[in-house]
């Protein structure tokens, strides 16, 4: 697609709705992301997922996804304490959460850790720029590159990843320029989530896209509906019509 120049789409899941209509709705690439955990689990950052957890709910996509090409996030610390545990781990994702590849976070010091899950075939999915199990590090949830010198620190990393083996690499919360010129540099395809339009593909969070959250969104982040209000009220009107005995009514109870 990328030597088409045809552009595609990743967006996150996590169980058996948001798989389904992902799905349906034609996207090509479904990542069961690690921001799970502060969408559907409650933590604050991704660092408190665990590889159970993301075997339960990767387990859960698969089951109902055929088309798209499912990816699963390697969770904080599973692949970066040696060359066998990330073997181990990643083959679990594939084995038993069904994934068909892993993505995995760093440049230049995870490109051995890349090579390594390539050579015994397992598909990896780059991710560079701000990448979020490293916050602590990097100060925060904050745009990467702005310094011609950082700019240059996330080429050189992005073209190892590339070089390391991955089949494709996302490009996280970084000026626009820096997109593009990682995009052309690289043969292989890029995913923006704050990158700028020039990457070869874009991908968001299923629940910010969809506006089935009530906290305060990235820059980069698109509503292409706003459901979290309609769903309050829905809620709200079934309470209250419990409470005043409006609900069920004879259309919804079953006679004699």
């Amino acid at each position: 697609m990328k030597e088409d120049g045809t552009r595609f789409a990743m967006v996150t899941a996590h169980d058996a709705l948001s798989a389904r209509l992902v799905e349906k709705a034609g996207i090509e690439i479904i990542l069961v992301g690690d921001s799970l955990g502060m969408t559907a689990l409650g933590f604050s950052t991704t660092l408190r997922v665990t590889l159970d957890m993301m075997l339960h709910h990767a387990a859960a996509v698969a089951r109902c996804a055929e088309l798209p090409l499912l990816v699963g996030d390697m969770p904080f610390m599973t692949y970066k304490i040696s060359h066998e545990e990330a073997l181990t781990n990643a083959g679990r994702l594939l084995s038993e959460g069904g994934m068909e590849a892993v993505k995995v976070e760093g440049g230049r010091e995870i490109a051995p850790v890349i090579e390594r899950l390539v050579s015994a075939g397992i598909p990896v999915m780059g991710h560079v720029g701000l990448t979020p199990q490293s916050i602590h590090a990097q100060g925060g949830y904050r745009v990467q590159g702005r310094t011609e010198e950082a700019a240059e620190r996330i080429l050189v990393d992005a073209q190892a990843v590339a070089e390391a083996g991955a089949f494709s690499i996302v490009l996280e919360a970084m000026p626009t320029s820096i997109g593009r010129k990682i995009t052309k540099a690289l043969d292989i395809p890029t995913i923006g989530i704050g990158a700028g339009p020039d990457c070869d593909a874009q991908v968001l969070v299923f629940y910010d896209l969809l506006g089935l959250t009530d906290r305060k969104l990235p820059k980069f982040v698109k509503k292409y509906a706003d459901l979290f209000d309609p769903a309050l009220e829905g809620l709200k009107t079934f309470a209250e019509e419990i409470r005043s005995g409006q609900f069920p009514g004879e259309e919804h109870t079953y006679g004699e």
